[in-house]
């Protein structure tokens, strides 16, 4: 058996980080802001141990740029190197020296935190530069300042350098075709974006980029309701301001900083598209947190900083872990913890936000359980009579009437005459008219069986019947009236889909109602949803119910002897304007009702000028 080492050869892999390590560009600005930002950070180590002298005014990070000589410089007052540690740290590829000071000099502070892991951020420089300089001078006493150099071949030259105070310079030689990062406007816009939130001064020609604080490293006992609208305002300028806000402060099992806020949703949302940015460490990350936060928040805004982020090695994008879904588990606990707070302690807000919380709190009970189970207390249902109530206090109030049933409408506005019927009786409607509801209520009668949930239109509830005028009597061919009634009702429709009833209902003014299975219903609806062109006629089996004690049904039925064409168009006009006002009617049958109801009008109005 033989062992050995891999070996690495730099002629290949520097063009590897130039070309494919990282995504963009300008990823190349994060990379040096970040070690130099490291730099500072492991002077301030070395300075609180009694090592090293450096006063906090001193710190700062300076881009310079020089658009005659073509290069760019990036200056920090940070720790400096000696040529052994440029040796150590710059000629040698993938090494860390963050990762090597972290284990010379460990602390039990979080703020000691590194962004710099894996050795490769300088080589970003060569993605726009021909050449790269360094000058460097180490904080150690005596040290002597070093020069190093590499046009990006596998050679370097090291020699004495020229800087006289501590720190380190890195000059950039911009190559013809990235000229446009020596444009100052271009690069300060970059710069803002990866580094605003960095806790030491950033300077571009003397102009500082990150006086804006950031507001997630706050405990929110230091905060004001103002500090939060001010700074979602600066995360998203010309935005409504938010409904509120969650502010999020883990330190165990993993370190995890951030705020959520509750937008006023668009109608044009995306959903599935997050608005909430990434940082680690305070450096921008990505404006994506897809896979950090469960889908159902995607539509939260704010900002999201965790050490702990298992990104790769370019740093912009997530390596999922159990980490990850251990981050995603405590913010969906923290959020449902926030939601169930401002429903105990403020109802009034919580009300008045609820028309842009729910599309969250119910995607969010459907698709995740143990959210479901913190917010279930605040998951509410406005009724028929605009009042609020639960589907367990519904359940509780109605229990003797309604028999395990929860009654609901789709559309406030539709079935009012059902709705009246059942508010004469003391019976609660819901109004489900979200285009969540119909899977929420799929799944939340798994979990309240044998409750389930019924549309007004499914069926013809016994509270509905005036069973006292139920025309029971039998004729001479042993049929009742009402079977009568139902035979003329069909003879006229020719509707192969369409069963008739006729039925003693309380409510007189109703002529006539179209009610389909509820399970049928559903399921023609989902497929209707995930399909569009899907044909759904097979299941369109619907029953006519006409109400015997209606004044126009009984005129209809004595009017078939006289004018039977006029009855006929009147019975399809009845079951029309049922289908209408229960939007069950399709653009063809409302072009036939247009015609008919003309029709009717003109027959009626000739009728009444003859008389």
């Amino acid at each position: 058996m033989t062992t050995g080492k891999l070996k690495i050869h730099s002629e290949n892999i520097l063009p590897i980080i130039k070309k494919w390590l990282y995504s963009d560009r300008d990823i190349f600005t994060r990379e040096l802001i970040s070690n130099a930002n490291d730099a500072i950070h492991k002077l301030k180590i070395l300075r609180d141990k009694g090592q090293a002298e450096a006063k906090d005014e001193e710190f700062r990070i300076d881009i310079a740029i020089d658009k005659e000589g073509k290069t760019l410089t990036f200056s920090d007052t940070g720790i400096g190197m000696d040529a052994e540690e440029v040796e150590k740290y710059i000629a040698q590829i993938a090494f860390s020296g963050a990762e090597d000071f972290v284990e010379k000099y460990q602390t039990q502070n979080e703020q000691d935190q590194f962004i710099g892991h894996f050795g490769l951020g300088f080589y970003s420089a060569y993605m726009v530069a021909d050449k790269v300089e360094i000058q460097t001078l180490s904080y150690k006493p005596d040290a002597k300042p070093v020069h190093w150099q590499c046009d990006g071949s596998p050679e370097y030259t090291l020699e004495t350098g020229t800087r006289e105070k501590r720190g380190t310079d890195i000059i950039l030689h911009i190559s013809s075709d990235n000229e446009d990062f020596l444009d100052a406007s271009h690069l300060r816009q970059i710069l803002k974006q990866y580094c605003e939130y960095l806790p030491h001064p950033i300077f571009l020609n003397d102009e500082r980029l990150n006086e804006k604080e950031p507001l997630w490293m706050k405990s929110p006992s230091e905060l004001t309701d103002n500090d939060y609208l001010e700074f979602y305002r600066h995360l998203y300028p010309m935005q409504e301001d938010p409904l509120f806000w969650v502010h999020l402060n883990v330190d165990y099992p993993f370190h995890l900083k951030g705020i959520l806020y509750f937008p006023k949703l668009q109608k044009n949302i995306d959903l599935s598209k997050s608005s909430i940015k990434l940082f680690c460490n305070r450096v921008f990350v990505s404006d994506n947190c897809k896979d950090v936060i469960p889908e159902f928040l995607l539509p939260l805004r704010g900002a999201i900083d965790s050490p702990d982020i298992p990104l790769n090695v370019s740093r912009s994008y997530l390596q999922t872990d159990r980490t990850v879904r251990q981050l995603s588990s405590h913010i969906s606990k923290k959020v449902a913890d926030s939601l169930i707070h401002l429903y105990r302690n403020n109802r009034d807000k919580f009300l008045s936000c609820w028309n842009d919380l729910s599309v969250v709190v119910k995607i969010g009970a459907v698709e995740n359980e143990k959210f479901y189970q913190k917010v279930k207390e605040c998951l509410i249902w406005k009724k028929a009579d605009k009042e609020w109530t639960t589907i367990e206090d519904y359940l509780e109030l109605n229990k003797d009437k309604t028999n395990n049933k929860i009654l609901y409408t789709i559309d406030a506005g539709q079935n009012t005459h059902l709705t009246d019927v059942y508010k004469q009786k003391g019976i609660d409607v819901l109004i489900a008219d979200h285009p969540v509801d119909p899977y929420l209520i799929n799944f939340l009668e798994q979990h309240i069986a044998p409750a389930a949930f019924k549309r007004l239109d499914s069926e013809i509830d016994e509270t509905l019947i005036d069973k006292e005028r139920e025309k029971t009597v039998l004729d001479s061919d042993g049929k009742t009236e009402a079977a009568r009634l139902a035979e003329f009702i069909k003879s006229q429709l020719d509707e192969e889909n369409i069963e008739v009833q006729a039925k003693s209902l309380a409510a007189d003014q109703i002529p006539g109602i179209i009610t389909m299975d509820e399970n049928q219903r559903r399921l023609r609806d989902y497929m209707r949803a995930v399909d569009p062109s899907h044909q759904t006629h097979l299941m369109d089996k619907r029953t006519f119910v006409v109400n015997t004690n209606n004044p126009l049904i009984a005129s209809i039925q004595k009017m078939n002897g006289k004018n039977p064409e006029l009855a006929k168009d009147l019975v399809r006009q009845v079951l029309d304007l049922a289908l209408l006002s229960q939007k069950e009617m399709d653009a063809d049958s409302f072009s036939l009702f247009i015609q008919r109801s003309s029709r009717i009008l003109e027959k009626l109005a000739g009728e009444a000028v003859e008389d």
